[in-house]
């Protein structure tokens, strides 16, 4: 999972948002002005049932990363939060 979901800067963030282009999601930024430093973004390729490949983003690491705990939650609520 994402530890941007429960991170204070979830919205604000470059590299969020290049996770939500390539999930197809909407943005919660249209212009998101801070640059994360030193994210790492792990890529998962998997095999789906209908004989398609899947592919997951998930920022793992981050030295940007501020615990907010709910943060994405709040900024989308009633909104499944992203896995």
């Amino acid at each position: 999972m994402c530890i941007c979901v429960n991170c204070r800067w979830v919205e604000r963030c470059r590299a969020y948002h290049a996770v939500e282009r390539q999930h197809g999601a909407a943005h919660l930024s249209v212009d998101p002005d801070l640059e994360p430093k030193a994210p790492k973004i792990y890529v998962s390729v998997m095999d789906l049932p209908s004989g398609q490949v899947g592919v997951e983003w998930d920022v793992r690491a981050c030295e940007s990363f501020e615990l907010d705990a709910g943060r994405w939650q709040r900024l989308r609520p009633g909104e499944a939060v992203p896995t």
